[in-house]
Order: C-alpha cells, then sequence, then structure tokens
C-alpha cells in the first residue's frame, strides 16, 4: 500500500523559506506572486492490505518522526 504524506507550516507560523523564495521568484522575472508556503512530502510504501492499520501507522510516523506538530500540520493519501 503507498501513501503520500504531505507536512506544511502551521497558520500563523513565519516561512523565512517561503519569503526567500519569493524573493527569488521575483529576481526571476516572475511578477506577481504574492506569497510561498514551503512544505514536505514523504511517499511511504506499507507492507499491508489493512486500510485502517495504515492509517494508524501513519499517523504514528507523522506524530513521532515526520512532522513538527508545535508548528506543522500533516495530511496524508492512501493509494
Amino acid at each position: 500500500m503507498k501513501a503520500r504524506v504531505t507536512v506544511t507550516l502551521k497558520n500563523g507560523v513565519l516561512d523565512p523559506q517561503g519569503k526567500a523564495i519569493v524573493g527569488a521568484l521575483g529576481s526571476l522575472g516572475f511578477d506577481g506572486v504574492g506569497s510561498v508556503r514551503q512544505g514536505k512530502v514523504f511517499d511511504v510504501e506499507l507492507d499491508t492490505k489493512d486500510r485502517a492499520k495504515a492509517e494508524e501507522s501513519l499517523k504514528a510516523m507523522c506524530e513521532k518522526l515526520l512532522a513538527n506538530t508545535v508548528i506543522e500540520d500533516y495530511s496524508f493519501a492512501i493509494d
């Protein structure tokens, strides 16, 4: 079973990397970019066919390692 985990900064958390990307895009001639928020994507392959077990495992992975839940939100989609 394959899953994609997306981790993003929570609303209200400053994103200096996103601001740097906006500046770089402007320097490259891409006008009209108001803001950018950066994040992370993890593609995870699980050795189970049990969707409930996969969801439980993914939630634990996010809570313990993949996301800093103090400043980041996460979501996942299972294929």
